[in-house]
Parts: structure tokens; sequence; C-alpha cells
């Protein structure tokens, strides 16, 4: 008996193909057969092939399978048997599209319950389940579209910090669909026979008549085909089909080719020429060229449309963007070669409508709409057509920058804010645009932090040295802009840049509270305010317990060397004021509640609130989160929050004015 783990022979005839798939049967074997944990089936199964060559189709083919709702609309007694999974609860697939590899594995760690606070005990956890008698199943798809920045290397990440140590959990079966240049550093982590690569541009995995079945349905007017001599004719069909599964080849991009082939003979018909065997493509990017020609275009016109959706990040690009993108790319204005060459380009690219649920508050109409390419195999195929992308990128980042309102980021379109920074990453410039505290504050925190991140930590200046380590706050905490923007306030001040916290209280006069000061000191242990008796009157200071030897300080008790001590800092200015302990008056209690504003405290975050004229009726003013615990809070009645953590001191003046609001919420 042929074990189903190998590459047999292709199924008999009397079998009907997936319905979805259109053949593979060589694959959906050994896929199956993983599913099944036949005798000898690898733990562990990569999947990869070259862009266009069906990996994403096949896999979600092979869970449709695996689906139990999803198997009972299909006739399962119909296909191949080696081909059919058992019918087994749903395995688990994280999707990853846009996905960093922490945030996969946070994806993991909720689908199966995990009671963890770091990503490194989800592994064992994990261990843990199938030990216990639950099954640990993951199908991880799509690994190149991974992270929110192409240029940031996410799907590496993805393969070294999520699925290296998946596969490393013995009890855990694993099947992902990865680029072909991390397929066999993924295998060869793991101990022989552990693992197997299915690639599917391998002759192994050939699936010749799978491609002349995808063909003929697409040329079928049964599946939407328009009716043509060589569509009706169920002979002329099936001729066709084979031609252009011949020509597409079994090999690299196959799928896509033919699809594409397809796409453009039905798109426009006129002046095809069945018989013309050298009007069918041998590739992705001969089926772009040979369009163009058939057209009467030049391809270089056609691959200077579709260039911007190349190059673009996310979903797609406004519409709106694409022609003066397109113009940047090509240094030449493309206006006419845009109005007269989107039926051209028809073929290629496809409109992106979002949900309502997925567009930010306040974007525009025009923005509400994207067209992305096809595929992105497509979009490989014309990036490797243009001679410098890195200056191709550096010129669509100049035009970004170009369509920003007066320069204010506030008022800049939703994909120009968000995605300069992947531009400028492939570009080489990413450095240069981290100087503006405005674009740290209204940039989208996942897809900054994602982009200045892959940069090393020599080449960033200060005020990007200190966004890469507020960072991690503004992810955490979903922060609106406003928000993000007074933490970034208050970062620039304890880092010693209060130039670039002046920008941001000059630019958004909404801040929630201005940063008065801020210093370094080890050990903080608590902090008061209080007033300190002079001649001029009262000053208000800041008391914060410190170990006793911090310079400034005046020890509690003198006679006591383990005693803690107390520094004393001027309240508005934190200028440092040699002074006995004893002598300051903390605020009474009819003081504190006579002042407008009120706090509570978490162990990371101070919530100041507005007093009521009556009970129960005070108001969220804002909300102040940190990236460590709290070891002190204190404010004062005209309303200075005083917080203490175990590095040092800041006071900040709380703008009670302010309408309420809105509150940032600490996440895993």
């Amino acid at each position: 008996m042929t074990s189903p783990t190998q590459a047999p022979e292709r199924a008999q005839a009397t079998y009907e193909p997936h319905p979805y798939i259109g053949g593979r049967n060589a694959a959906l074997r050994a896929l199956a057969a993983w599913r099944m944990e036949w005798p000898g089936a690898p733990r562990v199964v990569i999947l990869t092939g070259s862009p266009g060559t069906g990996c994403s189709r096949l896999l979600t083919g092979f869970l449709m399978l695996c689906d139990p709702e999803y198997r009972k609309g299909l006739v399962l007694d119909a296909f191949d048997p080696a081909t059919v999974p058992p019918d087994l609860p749903a395995p688990s697939v994280p999707s990853v599209d846009g996905l960093t590899a922490a945030q996969i594995l946070w994806l993991l760690a909720d689908h199966y319950g995990l009671s963890v606070t770091r990503t490194a005990d989800i592994f064992p956890e994990l261990g843990r389940l199938a030990a216990s008698g639950q099954p640990v199943t993951i199908v991880v798809p799509d690994v190149d579209r991974a992270g929110p920045v192409r240029g940031a290397g996410e799907p590496a990440r993805v393969v070294r910090d999520v699925l290296k140590p998946l596969a490393a959990v013995e009890s855990v079966r694993l099947l992902a669909d990865v680029p072909r240049e991390f397929a066999a550093e993924l295998a060869e982590s793991l101990p022989s026979g552990a693992a197997r690569i299915i690639d599917l541009d391998a002759p192994e995995w050939a699936d010749p008549e799978g491609l002349v079945l995808q063909a003929e349905a697409l040329l079928n007017p049964q599946f939407g085909a328009p009716q043509l001599p060589f569509t009706t004719d169920p002979d002329a069909r099936r001729a066709l089909a084979e031609a252009i599964a011949r020509h597409a080849g079994d090999g690299a991009g196959s799928r896509l080719t033919a699809h594409l082939a397809v796409q453009s003979i039905l798109t426009h018909p006129e002046g095809f020429d069945p018989a013309d065997a050298g009007q069918l493509p041998g590739s992705v990017g001969e089926a772009l060229d040979l369009h163009a020609q058939r057209l009467g275009a030049h391809p270089r016109a056609l691959r200077q449309i579709l260039a911007p959706l190349a190059l673009a990040e996310g979903e797609g690009l406004p519409v709106h963007l694409v022609t003066p993108l397109a113009s940047a790319v090509a240094e030449r204005d493309m206006s006419e070669d845009m109005a007269r060459g989107m039926l051209l380009a028809a073929p290629f690219i496809r409109p992106v409508e979002r949900a309502a649920e997925d567009i930010p508050e306040g974007i525009p109409e025009n923005e509400r709409t994207l067209v992305a390419l096809q595929h992105p195999g497509i979009g490989e195929a014309v990036r490797a057509g243009i001679p410098d992308v890195p200056g191709a990128q550096a010129r669509i980042a100049m035009e970004l920058l170009e369509a920003v309102p007066d320069q204010d980021w506030a008022k800049a379109g939703e994909y120009v804010r968000d995605r300069i920074a992947g531009h400028t990453l492939e570009a080489g410039l990413l450095p240069r645009l981290l100087t503006d505290p405005n674009l740290f504050a209204h940039a989208d925190p996942v897809l900054l932090r994602a982009a200045v991140e892959t940069l090393p930590y020599e080449q960033l200046d200060a005020p990007a040295r200190t966004y890469l380590r507020t960072a991690p706050l503004l992810t955490r905490t979903q922060a609106p802009a406003i928000l993000r923007a007074a933490f970034l306030e208050t970062a620039f001040v304890e880092d010693g840049l209060p130039e670039y916290a002046a920008v941001l209280r000059g630019a958004l006069p909404a801040l929630p509270w201005h940063t008065l000061w801020s210093v370094s000191v080890a050990g903080v242990d608590g902090v008061t305010v209080g007033s300190l008796p002079g001649e001029q009157g009262p000053l208000a200071v800041a008391v914060s317990v410190v170990p006793q030897g911090t310079p400034g300080s005046s020890p509690l008790k003198a006679d006591d060397p383990e005693a803690p001590a107390a520094l004393v800092h001027d309240l508005t200015t934190g200028a440092v004021i040699a002074a006995d302990p004893t002598r300051i008056q903390r605020p009474s209690d009819d003081e504190r509640a006579a002042g407008p504003l009120g706090f509570s405290r978490g162990s990371d975050y101070v919530r100041v609130w507005r007093r009521g004229e009556q009970k129960d009726d005070s108001k969220i003013v804002t909300a102040l989160v940190s990236a460590t615990p709290f070891t002190g809070t204190d404010m004062s009645p005209d309303g200075v929050l005083l917080v203490a953590t175990q590095g040092g001191v800041k006071a900040l003046r709380i703008r009670p004015a302010m309408p309420d609001a809105p509150n940032a919420h600490p996440t895993a």
C-alpha cells in the first residue's frame, strides 16, 4: 500500500476534484495524512511555493475539509478518500495578515484560554494542554502577509518567534504556509522525520491536470465567463484551457499566470486568437506584457500604472492618490496615461470596500474606497521591473509629504499619516522623518512602531529614541491621538527634550496635562504634596521618600541609618530645595476636598476626575498610564498631579477646564 505521506501518482479519474481547488490531490493526500496522524506522517508540515503557485488556495480548500460545518455541504464520497481528513474538531487557524509575531501568539493564547502574562509562557502551556488530552493542532496560513509594515521583516520574526517554538513542542501538530526562503530553516530546526516540506513548485507536487481544470472553469460561462466562441464550445474551451496551462507550466506562479491569462482574454476578447500560442503567457510578468501589447499599449505603460499599487502599504491605495504616486514613480505626469489606462489595468486590480466599522471616524469619502492589486504575485512581478525600488519609494514619500495640508499631521489623510513610515523605511529615509513629534502623536502607533523598531538604534536621533521608548505604552493602551500626544509630551520632558514637548503643547492646545518637570531618582517609595512656610508666603513642594544618601535629600530619622530620607522639590519648577522635612505642611482633608479634581489609582494608572456638584456626579478628565508600576501618587488642591515610580518623580499640571477626555485602557 502506498503511504499517503508520499507524493503518489495522480488520483483515479473516477474521483471528483475538490470544488474549490480543482486538483492538487497529491498535496491534499499529504495534508490529510498529517491531519489523521497516519503512521509515518510528519508532525509538522511546511507548505511553500512562489507567489501565485496556489499555496493559499490549497490551504483554504484543505481547511474546508477540516471544518465540521463546511464539510457537511460537500459530497465527500465523490472525492479521493485519501484526500479527505477525518471528521475532527477544527484546528486553530490564527490570522496573521498584518499582525506582529507577538500579536499572533496572543491570539493563540486567547483561543486556548491560556492564563499567561508573557509570550514565552505560551509554548509550555500549549504542551501541558496536549499532555492533558486536549488536542493542539494549529494551522498558520499566509506567513508572507504578516506584519503591519512590509519592509519591517515580520515574516522572519513569525518563523523565528512563533513557528520554531511551536514546532519544538512535541505534542503540537503544526501546518504552516511560509515563504520559500524560510521553509528549510524551519524544517532544519526539528529532528529528522518530524517535518516535511511541500513545495508546490517542485515536480513531485506538479498538478498539470488541475491547472487545466482551473483554466477551464474560469473560461466556462456557467461560472461567469462571457458567451464567446471559445467559451461556449466545450471542445474549444478545453483546448484553450490546455494551451493556457501548458504555457503557464507547473512551477513558479503557474496558478496566478493561468488566472491572469484568462482574465486578460475575457476582459478584452477583441483581437484574441485562440490559435495564436504567442498570446499566452509563461509567467506573471509575461501576462502583464502580453496583455498590454494585445491592447496596443506599451508594456512599460501598464507597469507604470500598476507601480504605485505594487509599492503600496496595507490593503491598498486611496483612489485619489493613485495618479500622483504613479507620476512620482514614473518621474513624469501620468494623468493622461491613468485616465486612458484604467481599462488596460482592469484585469489586475480590484476595489477594496472597507466595512463601516473598519473606517475611522472623520475619514473623507475619497479615502473610504481603496484600490489594490488582484494578487501579491502581481506586485512581485511589477516590483521586479522597477530598476530602483528605494528611489521610487523616496519619490512616493516626497509626494505624500506634499499631500499634508499646512504640514499639519492632524489634517493629513489616513494613508499619508499612517503609511508614510513604511515608504520611507523602504527608501532608507525613515530616520529623517523621525524628527516631528506631531507625526509621532497622530500616526497609527502600531504601524509607526513596527517601522521604527526595524532601524538600528544607533541610527535614531534623540526624539526617535524617545518615541521608541514610549511606543509600547502607546500600542498597549490603544489611546487616541490627543492622549498619545500627552504621553509623548511627558516622555520628552523625562528625556530632557523640552523643546519637543513644547511643540506638542503648541500644536495640540487640548492636551489634558502639561508636564511641569521630571527627575530621575532611584528607589522612590512614595510622594506627597505639601507647602513650606516662607517670608513670601507658602511654597508648594513635592516630597519624595527616597533611600538615605540620595543627593539633595534629608534623613527622616537622623539617628537611624536604615531609615528613608525626604527629597524636596519645588512643585512648579522641580528645583531641589534644602528643607527640614518637619517644617513641611500637608494639605488638610478639607483643602483637598475643596479642589476641583480628585484621582484614583491602580498599579500602573491614575484616573483624574472632576468633582461634581452632587454625589456620584464626578466625570473623568483624563487617565495617566505608566509602563512601570507607580510607587506613589498625590495631587495638590490646585490640580498638580505628582506621580512616582522606582525610577523617578514627575509633576503634571492637569487642565480641568478641558471637556471630558477619552480614557486609555491598558491591554495585554
